[in-house]
């Protein structure tokens, strides 16, 4: 059937988590031209690649919702589909930050992210208590879905939303507190099977988004502790590594990516504010081993959606 319609019928929410870490490491590497001497043209030829290919998506999911609106409610029946479409508005407010250079109506892109964030979740929030009980259960996905907003301050801090930030900040930090002491407790008991490996991988990103928030609103206990909670997941996925990768790429790699970019740009924020050797090295590491990796799974993303795979891997749903 999919193969018998236009592909943007079939547009799957589960690219935007992949669109979100390509973003979010093209901003590091034009970050990285304030720490190191890098050529801001390595970043800025990346973010004129991740919008691109992040818009290309959106206006095809947004086509696909214009010809038939309750399309959104059938992807919002798969977990993993959930995350990718909290996850759009997300790229909507960090494109926000990649725009702030150029003054481009930059404080109306990330209001829009916000509200269109708040929406989303609200989606969300029905179609799990609509859905079946199992579906209620704690997953990494949520994050996503209910963390979001703390990607705001980003975007917001610069443009001098400082109360702004806070509020979404204090209102991701509540369902954050919730989904990690209800997920990551029982992964101790039950294992997730090998294609959702990845998804463990998601708490990275809040922990090193919430280092950055803080860090920025200038809460320096708080920021403390986020970064070196964030060095101290990293280096408990970087030991499971192989385990979390056993059955080779699939959709649910997107969940490598904005945690990978996300850790980036936290220790470059931690570079430039005297973080020492241990910045610098983790700066390192992950640009060494998130570059080559997210730039993969796009690749194969990409790849998988030219070949009409994607959207049957993912159970997306066609308008």
């Amino acid at each position: 059937m999919i193969k018998s319609k236009p592909l943007w019928r079939s547009t799957p929410p589960a690219i935007f988590p992949v669109a979100l870490g390509f973003m979010g490491l093209a901003l590091a590497w034009r970050n990285m031209a304030d720490v190191f001497p890098v050529s801001h043209v390595i970043g800025d030829l990346m973010l004129g690649m991740s919008t691109a290919f992040f818009l290309f998506f959106a206006i095809s999911y947004v086509i696909k919702v214009l010809a038939r609106p309750t399309v959104v409610f059938d992807d919002l029946k798969v977990p993993a589909a959930r995350a990718g479409v909290a996850a759009f508005p997300m790229a909507i407010m960090l494109m926000a930050a990649a725009l702030l250079p150029l003054h481009a109506r930059v404080n109306e892109v990330w209001w829009v992210g916000v509200i269109f964030y708040y929406i989303a979740t609200g989606l969300v929030a029905w179609s799990i208590l609509k859905g079946p009980p199992e579906a209620r259960r704690f997953s990494p996905f949520q994050y996503l879905a209910f963390v979001g907003p703390i990607v705001g301050p980003i975007a917001g801090i610069p443009l001098g939303y400082i109360l702004e930030s806070q509020i979404l900040a204090v209102a991701a930090f509540i369902p954050f507190v919730a989904i990690t002491l209800g997920y990551y407790p029982k992964l101790l008991k039950v294992r997730p099977p090998v294609p959702l490996r990845p998804s463990v991988a998601i708490v990275l990103a809040p922990v090193s988004l919430f280092g950055l928030a803080t860090g920025g609103l200038g809460i320096d206990w708080a920021y403390h502790f986020f970064y070196w909670f964030a060095i101290a997941i990293a280096l408990a996925l970087i030991s499971v590594s192989l385990w979390l990768t056993e059955g080779g790429w699939n959709p649910v790699w997107g969940a490598f990516t904005f945690p990978l970019s996300a850790f980036i740009n936290l220790q470059i924020f931690a570079v430039t504010h005297g973080g020492g050797i241990v910045a610098k090295g983790a700066l390192f590491s992950g640009l060494v081993i998130g570059t080559p990796l997210i730039l993969y799974i796009v690749w194969k993303a990409g790849q998988s959606w030219i070949r009409r795979e994607l959207p049957k891997k993912t159970a997306a749903a066609i308008a």
